[in-house]
């Protein structure tokens, strides 16, 4: 094992693959992507954007610049200028091999902070935190501005000692109470404790900690810990938001309701035990919902959905069933899309007569959990709108309409219904989708009508054949009119599409130069003499005698 350790024996060559990776949130690259955190083999931790298809650029490597701070304060941990103890000695080249391998790591969400300029104004910076959990149990912060551009984006680097022995798995802790967002660490042991550790976030906008850590299971019962995952829910009972932890360990789901009160932070937990025979090995949550799905050893997924009581919380348990081409396979993990209409597995073919196979296909395959009507039942009654963040609904809302090559009757029927009460510019542009979804499923592909002979190819002489070509002749004539007609009916339905598209595109244009007109009036400081130049906007949004529309109207002595 010593032999194999490239940081003990660097000159064996490097360690090729991954170990752990991170996504950041959106918006946290230049190109308002995400980031990677990249931890391989060889323990090195970098963090990397993609700036095209395939391409990643290489921002920041976080192990180098760790190695240079703990240099610099000689290997200490807590800083204290002491003189640093001999690397000839076995248990201080020990200590500093732990303090330097990352387990995992974990992005917090977005946030800003406050930066004095030099005119000594304040400017709001957009920040994020990425948590970097050592195996000596340590756990160092980094806070980042956005977007990254090198050693400078880094704002501040920290190390809390968590004290917890074979740390294993970290997450964060998000909570909103009241207006105000609370902030933490969750730390997961390889033998069974659990605990949440207070973060300082002096410099961050609207954040507080805890006091002190809470431990959410203490007892050292040797199962490990393999996946933390956190859910805000609204408590029905309570009237106010709540944090929901739930832990995967071995075979059982330890959940945590955590509520503050009047008198403090509340702490509700249990087990949920009869679940799975074998370990848990991957375990994701639909935040929307507040759905839980776990996978064991064996293949068996199970759906867990939480219902609240006066006190606490109970889970209905649900086995989910699996399609044949995933049934039976070795599962290695899952995840579910955000509004919860797809389940994604990884998995490969396990074992075959009894023995393990030489080579292995890994595949990501996708199981879908709600059907298209219920996907567009959900778009049309969504309070966020937003079909950027609806695009697994709008997946399935799209599969359905170019299979069937038309648009669900009632689906119509209640999004025509709702534009005319409403008028939201979010269910015209839903509508913009579909329309322009059922173009698309109109259009034929070069394959359907490149094997069709010509007119002028069917027409041979009267006396070069007998009977049974004039038959032939007759018949493929027939077909070829059959499908001029049919092709005469889809353009001319794809004629009508096309027109029913620009009008709501020419509706949405109106929308937009409203909002753009209501924003510029808004921001202007209008006095006896002002002029803003927007008649050409006015003059659009009024010339159109269809759209008789107040709101689009302006004072001419303003224009």
């Amino acid at each position: 094992m010593i032999m194999m350790d490239r940081v003990i024996h660097p000159q064996s060559g490097r360690l090729h693959g991954v170990k752990y990776t991170s996504w950041s949130p959106l918006g946290c690259d230049k190109y308002g992507r995400c980031l990677l955190a990249f931890l391989t083999l060889d323990n090195r931790l970098t963090i990397h954007s993609s700036h095209s298809r395939l391409q990643w650029t290489t921002l920041l490597d976080l192990t180098e610049l760790y190695g240079e701070m703990l240099k610099s304060r000689n290997y200490s941990a807590q800083n204290d200028g002491s003189p640093p103890n001999s690397i000839k000695d076995l248990a201080e080249l020990q200590r500093r091999y732990r303090m330097q391998t990352p387990v995992c790591m974990e992005w917090s969400g977005l946030c800003s902070m406050q930066q004095v300029q030099t005119n000594n104004a304040c400017k709001d910076v957009s920040t994020v935190l990425l948590a970097v959990l050592m195996e000596n149990g340590d756990v160092v912060v980094w806070q980042f501005s956005l977007p990254p551009k090198g050693k400078d984006s880094v704002v501040s680097c920290s190390t809390i000692i968590s004290g917890v022995l074979s740390p294993s798995v970290l997450t964060w802790w998000e909570y909103e109470h009241s207006g105000r967002k609370m902030s933490g660490l969750i730390v997961g042991s390889s033998v069974g404790p659990v605990k949440i550790l207070p973060v300082n976030l002096k410099a961050v906008k609207g954040y507080f900690t805890l006091r002190q850590p809470v431990v959410l299971w203490q007892d050292k019962d040797q199962i490990r810990v393999h996946n933390i995952k956190c859910i805000t829910l609204f408590h029905p009972h309570q009237k106010c938001n709540c944090s929901l932890v739930v832990v995967a360990r071995g075979p059982y789901v330890f959940w945590c309701l955590l509520l503050i009160s009047k008198a403090g932070l509340n702490v509700h937990n249990s087990h949920v035990t009869g679940l799975h025979s074998t370990p848990i090995i991957s375990m994701t949550v639909c935040h929307n919902s507040g759905t839980i799905f776990t996978c064991s050893l064996d293949g068996k997924v199970k759906k867990l959905t939480p219902v609240f009581t006066e006190v606490a919380v109970e889970f209905k348990q649900e086995e989910v069933v699996l399609p044949e081409g995933v049934a039976g396979h070795r599962i290695h993990g899952i995840s579910v899309s955000p509004n919860g209409a797809y389940l994604a597995f990884i998995s490969n073919e396990g074992m075959i007569n009894g023995l393990h196979p030489v080579n292995r296909t890994y595949q990501v395959q996708f199981v879908t959990l709600k059907t298209p009507d219920e996907a567009a039942a959900e778009l049309l009654e969504s309070q966020m709108h937003s079909l950027f963040r609806k695009t697994d609904m709008l997946d399935l809302l799209r599969w359905q309409i170019l299979k069937d090559k038309s648009i669900p009757l009632d689906l119509q029927n209640n999004l025509d219904e709702k534009l005319q009460t409403s008028g939201s510019t979010y269910l015209w542009r839903l509508k913009l989708f579909i329309l322009r979804t059922l173009y698309k499923s109109m259009q034929k592909t070069p394959s359907e009508h490149l094997w069709r002979p010509t007119h002028r190819e069917l027409v041979v002489d009267e006396e070069a054949g007998g009977g049974e070509e004039e038959m032939a002749e007759i018949s493929a004539l027939e077909e070829l009119r059959q499908a001029d007609a049919e092709r005469q009916s889809s353009e001319e339905q794809m004629r009508e599409i096309s027109s029913r598209i620009e009008e709501v595109e020419s509706q949405l244009i109106r929308e937009n130069m409203k909002k753009v007109l209501g924003e510029v009036y808004l921001h202007t400081c209008v006095t006896q003499n002002t002029c803003i130049p927007t008649k050409g906007v006015c003059d659009f949004l009024t010339n159109d005698p269809a759209n008789e529309d107040r709101a689009a109207k302006v004072n001419p002595l303003l224009t």
